[in-house]
């Protein structure tokens, strides 16, 4: 591990901090780090924070499209109509939204409609950021012990950012979708915490993700990048939590049930169409196929010992299957493909990110027909998916601080954790 030998020469600077003081091997801790004036502040986080406040400021004009759902299913969950409290899916499947996230949005009820739609909106474009935060510490605790160049990692975690944001803003600002921003959200907390191996907290923010927003199931399978030994309380953690969050809405009214079976049109530019499913609205199957295919993905990824994929494969099977094409569903590709780029793999340039803006989102404005969008979706599915799971990893294994092709180990706190 990092810690044997006195570890790497960067690390070794890493280690000796101070004000500006040299470590041994005669690097600046803060510029081995990127920090500026010696502040707790890093240079990549300043340019992503400017990112996301310009896009931030383009798109709220038009912001807030879809938040009057939020505000009407945190009335309706608080109130005592009998259309709401437990009896609330029952009557309103259209409110695919998770009891978390409906206890969140009550959060910005006192405040007036316009007013409560744009702070909401700033706090989740802070959360993107957070998440941005996360997942580099995430790279660069999975890599310690292994000589990685912190510079060189934050400089892949600014390049893959700078794609993120905008597709971050689409589902945070424009959609002011809070529900699928905190499944996002706790899933990139579930990723960080098992970068530490803090098992039980995987399962909790697991947990509170499908509490948000249903689809985030398909990202279960992080569970088993765990050691062996922690499967089993983790997923009860996971289990429990799922079942404290939904079931009282099952049995306090059973035609919850039905809110299973909510439909939305199947548009002309979903991949659905090139296989050949031309139905009006989503077929029956559609839904269970999706969880089937996102949770088998994700169990391959982690037996191949690419559990940094899970996410970006979850995110795949959704906008495989799914009938409806908005852009705000990108959000969840461009936090796999983050994902992958800074942890899964260690290429300065994170093409996979840049991949996914320029085919999703770029062919939603630039492709002219609705069958040639599909089409751009359903090839980007199949690609991705194919080089996070088979593509060969020449990177040798069993080396001192590498994890092993199956689970993720416990990390000693040593050494600051610097991306």
């Amino acid at each position: 591990m990092a810690g044997r030998g006195g570890g790497t020469a960067d690390e070794v600077g890493v280690r000796e901090r101070g004000s500006g003081r040299p470590g041994r091997a005669g690097t600046d801790y803060g510029a081995a780090t990127g920090r500026i004036a010696g502040l707790p502040v890093r240079r990549h986080h300043v340019l992503l924070v400017a990112w996301t406040v310009l896009w931030f400021l383009l798109v709220e004009p038009s912001g807030g499209f879809s938040w009057h759902y939020l505000r009407q299913g945190e009335e309706l969950l608080f109130s005592d109509r009998p259309d709401g409290g437990l009896s609330l899916y029952a009557h309103h499947p259209e409110l695919q939204i998770g009891p978390v996230s409906l206890a969140a949005a009550r959060l910005f009820g006192p405040f007036p409609a316009h007013t409560g739609a744009v702070l909401a909106e700033a706090v989740m474009s802070g959360l993107g950021l957070a998440m941005l935060v996360l997942v580099g510490r995430t790279a660069a605790r999975h890599y310690l012990g292994t000589g990685t160049n912190h510079r060189r990692l934050q400089q892949r975690l600014l390049i893959a950012g700078l794609a993120f944001i905008p597709m971050w803003v689409e589902v945070s600002v424009r959609f002011a979708h809070l529900d699928d921003v905190l499944a996002l959200f706790f899933t990139t907390l579930a990723v960080h915490e098992l970068s530490r191996g803090r098992a039980w907290l995987v399962g909790v923010f697991l947990a509170l993700a499908v509490d948000s927003k249903p689809w985030a199931l398909a990202f279960a399978p992080l569970i088993l990048a765990l050691p062996r030994p922690a499967w089993l309380r983790t997923a009860l953690w996971f289990a429990g939590l799922v079942a404290v969050a939904w079931l009282p809405f099952y049995l306090g009214d059973l035609d919850t049930m039905a809110a299973a079976k909510f439909t939305i049109p199947n548009q002309p530019a979903s991949a659905l169409r090139w296989f050949g499913v031309t139905d009006p609205a989503t077929p029956w199957w559609d839904r269970p196929a999706q969880f089937a295919l996102g949770l088998t993905l994700g169990c391959l990824a982690v037996r191949r010992g690419r559990w940094p994929a899970v996410v970006l494969l979850g995110a795949d099977a959704r906008i495989l299957l799914d009938p409806s094409v908005y852009t705000y569903y990108t959000a969840s590709i461009l936090l796999g493909t983050l994902l992958w780029d800074t942890v899964g793999q260690q290429r300065l340039v994170p093409w996979w990110s840049w991949i996914a803006l320029a085919s999703l989102y770029g062919g939603t404005l630039l492709l002219p027909s609705d069958a040639a969008r599909g089409l751009a979706r359903l090839a980007f599915v199949v690609v991705s998916a194919g080089y996070v799971l088979f593509w060969p990893d020449r990177r040798r294994r069993g080396r001192p601080g590498r994890r092993g092709p199956r689970s993720v180990q416990p990390q000693p706190e040593r050494e600051p954790v610097t991306a």
